[in-house]
């Protein structure tokens, strides 16, 4: 009888499968956000001032032409919420991603080479976390402003890269811990025994040793950094409306106090951060059971 492969033991795990649901949820109400907007006829930054709002100017609630009602605009909220789930996803994924590149490379070049190197590298790490993220996110994110009061860079651009810049220091701590207990394995010093260059050593025998417990990291990292552009978002740094994203829907829905009133304004964009970041929670924790070898032996 055949050994089950790598998906199948994923699979048997049950955080693995719940996680994976809600994050497939997350995934095809991002990718079917166009289609739904064809089909109410509501973009994402159409405002139905006629019809989505009543005589007093409130927004309608819910009904068949606007499942989730509409804000304080006229704007479809459903449909809104259904682009944001692209941009946290479009912001996260590939902050996170460089951030992993950037750690991984400086953890394996600290823990590998250690001494001196190790000592410049560690002691730039506490510098770097020793910033506090928003205020740090705030003061550089205000810089990318023009004479004019426009951004200079394409403000999503410039939150992958604040997330980014805040992200990779997780990633060389964990990556520098992994390499130090690996540089003085049996297998390592095979290597160098038998001549292999420091370049073979790490490629062949470092990498692919610690890759599976990066890539579960990157899965926990992943969900802070939605959260993260979220917050900027949030505070009005971040992704500016008429886009919408969830922390700035989540903002207006405050600033006008009418979810108090009208609660289906605040429960779109509420309950998908909340999903999204409990679904890759929950799978990111179902990899570390299976693929983290501490946690298989733990």
């Amino acid at each position: 009888m055949s050994s089950p492969t790598l998906l199948q033991i994923l699979w048997r795990e049950r955080s693995v499968r719940i996680g994976a649901g809600i994050v497939f949820l997350v995934l095809l109400a991002a990718l079917s956000a166009p289609l739904v907007a064809l089909a109410l006829g509501h973009g994402p930054t159409d405002q139905f001032q006629e019809t989505a709002l009543d005589e007093m100017g409130l927004p309608v609630g819910p009904s068949a032409a606007f499942p989730l009602g509409a804000d304080g605009n006229g704007r479809d909220v459903l449909v809104r919420t259904l682009y944001g789930a692209q941009v946290s996803l479009l912001v996260g994924i590939p902050a996170t991603t460089i951030a992993m590149l950037i750690g991984t490379l400086v953890g394996t070049v600290s823990g590998f080479f250690a001494g001196r190197i190790d000592r410049v590298v560690s002691q730039g790490i506490d510098v770097a976390l020793s910033f506090p993220f928003v205020v740090t996110a705030l003061s550089l994110l205000s810089l990318n402003r023009g004479g004019t009061g426009q951004p200079i860079i394409p403000p999503l651009l410039v939150v992958i890269l604040v997330i980014s810049l805040f992200s990779w220091t997780y990633f060389a701590r964990l990556t520098r811990g992994l390499v130090l207990q690996l540089r003085t394995s049996p297998m390592v010093e095979a290597s160098v025994t038998i001549g292999a260059s420091k370049t073979r050593i790490i490629r062949l025998d470092i990498l692919p040793n610690i890759l599976p417990t990066v890539l579960v990291y990157w899965a926990v990292q992943l969900p802070a950094n939605i959260v993260a552009e979220a917050t900027l978002s949030f505070l009005g740094v971040g992704i500016q409306a008429p886009l919408p994203s969830w922390g700035n829907m989540i903002a207006e829905a405050q600033r006008t106090s009418l979810y108090q009133d009208q609660p289906w304004f605040l429960a779109g964009p509420g309950l998908a951060l909340f999903l999204t970041v409990v679904g890759f929670n929950t799978l990111s924790s179902g990899l570390r059971t299976v693929l983290d070898p501490h946690q298989r032996s733990a």
